[in-house]
């Protein structure tokens, strides 16, 4: 016997620091000198890899620690088989000895690591299936660089951290171990020994690409996605355009509560895929953005507290199918964005607090490391193994899961260090301000790396308030987002939407005021689950009037907002006007559609998204003053809006709205062209619940002055037609209204009902 009893002892009670140095093969006085702990054997064969017999080991402790020395030869792992006497009975097991097996990390994966130069760290760290000196099994690795022992449990080792506990790599504090013959699909967590030297909660794998369903908690060995991609041209597409060029129309979804089944239980991937991505496909939007679909435990936090970045929700089915829903989402034409949250975690027990007896990924003093309005811990983005830890994840979900855009959320809670704190409750930065440099950094990195990566997928930015250039790239000086949240026109508009008409011509300067800085940012302009929750109530229910006056102010409000410079989001069950506000517990209100006025107001959308794709005179100079001019921007008493998209070789686009109770008759507008502006858009019309008042089809402007009728709650798009000759004034009724596809009109006994609901109100 050759080890002294101190490591005996702490390799059979499971507490050795360092079980590579001891286990296994080991050159000891010119001959291999073989352990293994096999808990349970009486006896213990060894043999090489070709299955040549090394010989038998000898028992040195009850507990089935076995040594035993033979000639040198070429290092290769071990398979034991054991034997357990029973009476009469044997039992016999073959076990390959993990400790025979050399290191898969090598001193570059150590240095990038430590540099904060690895882009790949989702290919190292977590589990992998690897074929590891001829063998198959899972390759296990993890930073824990204060822990004093980690080791690994699962149902593969009965969670028994004795085992299997890894190799150290001291240069990165990053550990290891290649257990060979288990495969996909187990369970496992790591068993770590704090710096303390106390035994932490079970912890989650902070690098898992699968986990258990809530309320389970373990990670699980992923299974490589083997999805064949078929949308090659749509990543070609996205990968050469610039996107503040494109339509770009978001319908925002949570995934848990789209649709249910009629037990309550969520629809998975495949049956997302089927009814939600022909849905946003025949309503014409652009792209889906999820709230959070990674691995969170608790339901209402929407995933923004979430406990497994790297981990698609176990909700929803496995991986796999996430892969697939976006590849058919792709195929169909439709971007799908992610809601991201790298500026807090929560303090679960099984999660990245206190990961090695240790502040490791948050900030050890409350004052940077605690975050009052949601309870969780805060990311040292200063430590450059967390940023790289999150940089990594953006990355992981642009390459392998194809993703076209990450919507960053809280990026306000992230760049000031006061945010929703009292005096006292925050520590100034360097410099004695409340600006947060090290998250600045950060997300300049961060934006760097994922638009570097050539992959087509943008970055948004939830930021509400006015830190400069936010969407400017960091060569400028900028944070380098593609895109910012509009939230002062979202607030300046609900809250002017939500007054009685007779009392909005005394906040008429709330819209105005949005263009002094709209194109300060590339801005999307976001009606998102926030505004349908907390007692909001929703978009239609927020409106002043009768119930014919409150779908006239929505049909109203998102025809100026479709019209007005930015990309555009609208929250799921908003495209008809849900009535009921949100919650996370149930599926949207689908019932409404039965409604006429539900009916018109899913088509005005869709007419809108169509509209809005067709003309690049809506799109393309979103984020650029040349694409804007008013042409009514100081009637008060009148609530009226006039303005003009434009870019260059395209027809320019008029947009009145009228926020007023009250037609206007004759309104006389200035025009930059003479001619013929055809009606292509009219929110008043019948088929979407409207009056049914409008132009003959259009209007002419002469001597850059035209009159026209305006609905009371309406918003109208016309085009200008440069080769219409002639003035026709012999148009019917039925064409004063937009020329919306007549299959969206809504059918006979349903227009008949609206005469009759409109009667009534």
């Amino acid at each position: 016997m050759t080890l002294p009893q101190q490591d005996i002892d702490q390799l059979v009670e499971g507490s050795h620091q360092d079980p590579f140095s001891v286990l296994g093969l080991h050159k000891i006085d010119n001959q291999w000198i073989v352990r293994a702990l096999v808990r349970g054997a009486h006896s213990l064969t060894a043999f090489d890899n070709e299955g040549k017999q090394w010989g038998p080991l000898s028992l040195i402790h009850p507990q089935g620690l076995f040594e035993g020395a033979f000639p040198l030869c070429e290092q290769t792992p071990l398979t034991y088989r054991a034997e357990r006497k029973e009476g009469e009975a044997k039992n016999e097991w073959l076990i390959t000895d993990p400790y025979s097996f050399a290191p898969i990390l090598g001193p570059i994966d150590d240095h990038l690591f430590s540099e904060g130069s690895h882009k790949r760290l989702f290919d190292i760290l977590g589990a992998h299936l690897k074929t590891h000196q001829g063998h198959e099994g899972v390759h296990f690795a993890l930073w824990a660089p204060n822990a004093l022992r980690v080791a690994v449990v699962g149902d593969f080792n009965h969670w028994d951290p004795r085992p299997h506990g890894l190799r150290k790599r001291h240069s990165s504090g990053l550990w290891e171990i290649f257990i060979p013959h288990i495969g996909p699909g187990s369970a496992y967590k790591y068993h770590i020994i704090g710096a303390s030297g106390e035994a932490l909660p079970l912890k989650s794998d902070p690098y898992a690409q699968a986990s258990e369903l809530r309320p389970s908690t373990a990670s699980k060995i992923p299974k490589p996605i083997s999805h064949i991609w078929g949308d090659k041209a749509h990543q070609s597409h996205w990968s050469k355009v610039d996107p503040r060029r494109e339509p770009i129309s978001i319908y925002e979804v949570h995934a848990g509560s789209w649709r249910r089944h009629w037990d309550g239980g969520f629809l998975n991937w495949d049956e997302l895929a089927a009814e939600l991505i022909p849905y946003v496909v025949g309503l014409g939007f652009t792209h889906i953005e999820f709230l959070p679909i990674m691995e969170h435990p608790y339901d209402p936090s929407w995933g923004y507290q979430t406990t497994g970045l790297y981990a698609p929700s176990a909700r929803f089915g496995d991986p796999e199918g996430l892969a697939r829903l976006i590849d058919a989402a792709h195929r169909a034409g439709i971007g799908i964005l992610l809601d991201w949250v790298p500026a807090h975690f929560p303090m679960d027990a099984h999660g990245l607090i206190r990961f090695d007896g240790t502040h490791l990924y948050e900030h050890e003093d409350p004052r940077l490391g605690y975050h009052p309005d949601w309870t969780t811990a805060i990311y040292n983005l200063d430590r450059t193994e967390v940023s790289s830890f999150l940089i990594n994840n953006a990355l992981y979900w642009a390459e392998r899961y194809h993703v076209d855009g990450l919507r960053v959320d809280a990026v306000a809670s992230m760049l000031y260090r006061d945010y929703s704190r009292k005096e006292g409750q925050w520590l100034p930065n360097a410099d004695g301000g409340r600006e947060n440099w090290e998250s600045m950094r950060f997300l300049q990195k961060f934006n760097m790396a994922l638009y570097g990566a050539g992959l087509g997928s943008f970055s948004i930015a939830e930021e509400s308030t006015s830190w400069p250039q936010v969407s400017q790239p960091v060569h400028a000086g900028g944070l380098g987002f593609g895109f910012k949240w509009n939230m002062g026109f979202m607030n300046d508009s609900l809250n002017y939407m939500q007054k009685d008409p007779i009392h909005r011509s005394w906040h008429y300067h709330e819209i105005t005021f949005g263009l002094t800085y709209a194109f300060s940012e590339n801005f999307v302009l976001p009606i998102s689950h926030d505004e349908v929750v907390h007692g909001k109530g929703t978009l239609l229910t927020r409106m002043p009037g009768s119930d014919w006056e409150q779908f006239a102010n929505v049909r109203a409000y998102l025809g100026f907002m479709w019209g007005y410079p930015g990309k555009k989001l609208l929250f799921m069950g908003q495209e008809w006007a849900q009535r009921r506000e949100w919650s996370e517990e149930r599926g949207l209100d689908w019932s409404d559609l039965e409604n006429p006025y539900h009916q018109g107001m899913q088509g005005f959308v869709t007419d809108l998204n169509r509209v809005y794709r067709e003309n690049p005179s809506l799109f393309a100079r979103d984020c650029e003053p040349e694409g804007f001019e008013w042409v009514q921007v100081d009637d008060p008493k009148g609530s009226v809006f006039g303005f003009v998209r434009k870019t260059p070789d395209q027809p320019p686009i008029l947009v009145v709205s009228n926020f007023s109770g009250q037609t206007h008759y004759n309104y006389e507008l200035s025009l930059p062209e003479n001619g013929y502006w055809r009606e292509i858009l009219n929110s008043d019309s019948f088929v979407y619940g409207g009056s049914n008042t409008g132009n003959a089809g259009g209007i002419w402007a002469e001597n850059h002055r035209t009159r026209l009728v305006i609905p009371r709650l309406s918003s109208l798009y016309f085009i200008f037609e440069a080769n219409h000759k002639t003035q026709d004034n012999s148009l019917s009724a039925e064409q004063s209204v937009s020329p919306a596809s007549l299959s969206k009109a809504l059918p006979k006994q349903n227009i008949t009902k609206k005469k009759t609901d409109r009667r009534n109100s």
